[in-house]
């Protein structure tokens, strides 16, 4: 840096008291003041280092309290002398912002692992700590990785401001402190701002590039797909993120991750619930921006009232309720869009290293860190193996003398003083001065029988480490293997899941394929509920009858097959039924709406029923059904079971509970099938894994209310269960004819329905299936207009031709993990 350059000053001149003054020109006085200011904020203030990603005030913090015994075994101190003893000691600057630097090492909204343990009020993103004299801290555990090998020789040491002290010019740091924490200042003409990873994924990165040091970027985005911020989140757009890890500056994305469900006690109205916020930012902030938009510029409408239910025990929980007729999804799009819900983040990777200011990529790094715990453990390595070489040297000398202790004793008896004793020892035994000095200060009890036994088994276990401790000096490959073994010793420790979802692709096109279709206001008109076979539950957009009607004729659903449909409005209810027997009143509205191309809708777009009830452990959602003046003048709800029961259940629904069950079941029992009965003209049928089918007329099913449990439907052999029950309709020529798939996984065969002949309720049924040798049973089986196949991922399968005979084998096509469902019309 510059300096003042005397020779440009008149020297000549002094003032009254004898002082030599400085003729400075003002502009050159300025210039370099202004760098040597800027200089010291660089290098001494706003820049973390590279190495162990601190800053000198955080480094000077954990020095303190190491050096004091502050430590994780030991208890709480007021941070008040936490601040004090830096302050005196290494850090003459105000004991505010010295506070300031101390509470983020203790929040862990703001750290991934945070490095002080504080007990207190230490803030939230919205609200600032108590003041140093309420609240207490100590160190972490995770902390003591950063400062644990500090006494033996790792790192260099410099004098304090006052030449006093010493203190570290950087920490051992036995993890990527600055990768997993981040970091944030403001220089001088330069600022650093980087975003915190997962602390198992930038280790797993670093093993990596130990044994492989020309890895790829690509590479190692494998084990960094991307950060991984404390407040978890939505982080949009990948592509950006590899910018930035490949050049070291890039805009991330960052999106608060929201429930949407009802509001409990009210119909109709849906609520928002924020459950995790954008890095840095607290509840208060959008509530703020909230209220400005909705009473001041008016550009957010659609929200009834807004509230803040954070708490320690459920954590993050902003309930944005939806006033009645609003779309949930709709409105999410505008609050993403005018509050700090959805907010960016600029990464810039500006770091010290060698004490120069450089932007460092991932895998820059990643080396620079490596490279530092190369020379730590380097240094600490020989620090304990010179220690192991002192302390055998002593029992090397002690040995000697105990060979003959007799000698010894009269050599020293015999001795004017202490030095001729030393020189007699030195001279009769070989001994060094150290070892004649020490055998001196030996007492006599030391020199025992069984201490000489201690000392052998010593000399032999020192003489062990050493020769360990040379193999690391000596081999690179065995250096290298002690750092990866370290760093994963680490991860087993400290590691935590993964609390950011990261969105794959450019950030425009994910921007733009995540914004909900439809408007914000909705009208309660007709639509239809769908339910596909693999899992999938979703809405078609509300439309009249008119516009129902054009598309009756031309509209299809595909991807993946339909296993259900309810007939509802925008704003309605429907049921869904569980494999258990539990039934679910689930809005309409907040139901993803069916993207449509070109006539036709996928159901891709489907949200899994997992998102919308709570299902046990192998619980499957099973049927649809209707709720209010759609389900009028119908029987009931028809369930079948796997072992052979039949039930039609009453639409008598409770109607202050959304969950109740909606049949008895046996032990071991479960429902297959459950089919909204509209008129109670359809045929009941069953198809077991043996391959019978059974159908009967609905009506030979006396309807029951909610605790019953139904009554034999099929006889099923030893062995045997159902494989599917619904209800088919043969009066429907709209839909076509009505289908039998069956399948054994080797071989698939279509049926037309009429080809099996009714039979009474109880029965055995009739064969649908013959099988071939090797088959044992059915997998899979489907009654309906249309059939259509599909794969567990909704890729379609081409299902053969029709064929008459009903106890045929089948053609042979390898489906796989196949369901099978019917192709609809939007009707």
């Amino acid at each position: 840096m510059a300096r003042r350059k005397e020779n440009k000053v008149d020297l000549s001149s002094f003032d009254q008291a004898g002082a030599r003054v400085f003729d400075n020109p003002l502009v050159t006085e300025v210039s370099d003041s202004y760098l040597e200011y800027a200089f010291s904020v660089i290098h001494s203030r706003a820049l973390p280092d590279a190495r162990d990603g601190l800053k000198p005030v955080h480094r000077r913090i954990l020095w303190s309290m190491y050096e004091q015994g502050y430590r994780p075994d030991r208890g709480h101190v007021k941070s008040a002398r936490i601040v004090g003893d830096t302050m005196g000691k290494y850090h003459p600057h105000g004991d505010t912002a010295i506070y300031d630097a101390m509470v983020r090492l203790a929040q862990d909204f703001s750290l991934n692992v945070p490095l002080i343990d504080g007990h207190g009020n230490f803030g939230s993103p919205d609200d600032g700590p108590a003041a140093s004299r309420y609240t207490e801290a100590r160190m972490s555990r995770e902390a003591m990785l950063l400062v644990g090998e500090l006494g033996e020789d790792t790192v260099d040491v410099e004098p304090n401001y006052d030449g006093s002290l010493t203190q570290p010019t950087v920490l051992p740091a036995a993890f990527p402190n600055l990768l997993v924490n981040g970091a944030s200042g403001i220089a001088v003409g330069m600022a650093t701002n980087m975003i915190p990873h997962n602390l198992a994924e930038v280790v797993s990165a670093a093993r990596w590039l130990i044994n492989h040091p020309d890895a790829s970027l690509d590479k190692l985005m494998e084990f960094v797909p991307g950060p991984d911020l404390p407040t978890g989140g939505v982080l949009l757009g990948l592509d950006e993120v590899r910018r930035a890890y490949e050049t070291g500056r890039g805009v991330v994305r960052m999106r608060g991750k929201v429930e949407i469900g009802p509001i409990e006690g009210s119909r109709g109205r849906q609520a928002i619930t924020v459950v995790e916020l954008p890095y840095g930012v607290g509840a208060e902030k959008v509530i703020a921006a909230i209220t400005n938009e909705v009473t001041k510029t008016k550009r957010l409408t659609g929200i009834a009232d807004v509230k803040d239910l954070t708490d320690r025990e459920s954590g993050t929980r902003l309930v944005v309720e939806c006033k009645v007729g609003v779309n949930p999804q709709a409105l999410l799009a505008d609050l993403y869009r005018l509050t700090p819900l959805e907010q960016s983040f600029g990464v810039n990777n500006l770091v010290l290293v060698d004490g120069q200011p450089r932007t460092l990529g991932l895998k820059a790094l990643l080396e620079v860190f490596l490279a530092h715990r190369y020379e730590v453990v380097t240094r600490r390595t020989s620090y304990r193996r010179r220690k192991r070489q002192e302390r055998l040297h002593l029992v090397d000398g002690l040995l000697i003398a105990l060979l003959d202790i007799d000698e010894v004793v009269r050599l020293i008896r015999g001795s004017d003083d202490a030095q001729a004793a030393k020189d007699g020892l030195m001279s009769r035994f070989g001994l060094s001065d150290i070892q004649a000095t020490y055998i001196l200060d030996t007492p006599l009890r030391r020199l025992t029988k069984f201490d000489r036994i201690e000392l052998e088994a010593e000399q032999e276990r020192l003489r062990t480490e050493i020769a360990e401790l040379s193999k690391i000096l000596d081999d690179e490959r065995v250096l290298r293997k002690v750092v990866s073994d370290e760093l994963a010793a680490v991860v087993k420790q400290f590691s935590t899941e993964r609390r950011t979802t990261l969105v794959d692709g450019d950030l425009k096109e994910v921007l733009a394929a995540s914004a909900p279709a439809g408007p914000l206001e909705v009208a309660d008109d007709p639509c239809q509920v769908i339910l596909s076979a693999t899992g999938l539950v979703a809405r078609t957009a509300a439309e009249s009858e008119e516009s129902s009607e054009g598309r009756r004729r031309n509209g299809r659903v595909k991807h993946d097959t339909v296993r259900a449909i309810a007939h509802s409005t925008a704003r309605g209810r429907v049921l869904l039924l569980t494999s258990a027997g539990r039934a679910f009143k689930v809005d309409v509205l907040p139901l993803p709406v069916l993207p449509e191309q070109a006539g036709t809708v996928s159901l891709r777009g489907g949200m899994s029923a997992a998102e919308l009830v709570p299902l046990a452990a192998g619980e499957t959602v099973v049927g649809l059904a209707p709720l209010g003046g759609q389900a009028e003048g119908s029987p009931g709800l028809a369930l079948g079971t796997r072992q052979g029961a039949v039930k039609i259940c009453a639409p008598e629904w409770p109607v202050r509970s959304d969950e109740f069950e909606v049949i008895g079941l046996r032990d071991g029992d479960e429902v297959v099938g459950a089919t909204w009965l509209i008129d109670g003209t359809e045929t009941l049928t069953f198809v077991t894994s043996e391959a019978s089918l059974l159908r009967f007329p609905a009506g030979l099913v006396r309807p029951q209310g909610l605790k019953g449990g139904g009554m034999a439907g099929i006889n099923l052999p030893a062995g045997a269960r159902v494989a599917f029950f619904g209800a088919v309709r043969t009066d429907d020529p709209g839909h076509g004819e009505p289908m039998v798939v069956t399948s054994t996984g080797a071989t698939v065969k279509v049926t037309p329905f009429k080809s099996y002949p009714a039979k009474g309720r109880a029965t055995g049924g009739v064969r649908a299936h013959r099988f071939l040798k090797g088959e044992t049973d059915v997998a899979v089986a489907w009654v309906g207009p249309r059939p259509v196949g599909a794969t567990a991922t909704g890729d379609p399968v081409e299902l053969p031709a029709a064929d008459p005979r009903r106890d045929g084998s089948g053609f042979a096509v390898m489906l796989g993990p196949t369901v099978v469902g019917h192709l609809i019309e939007r009707d």
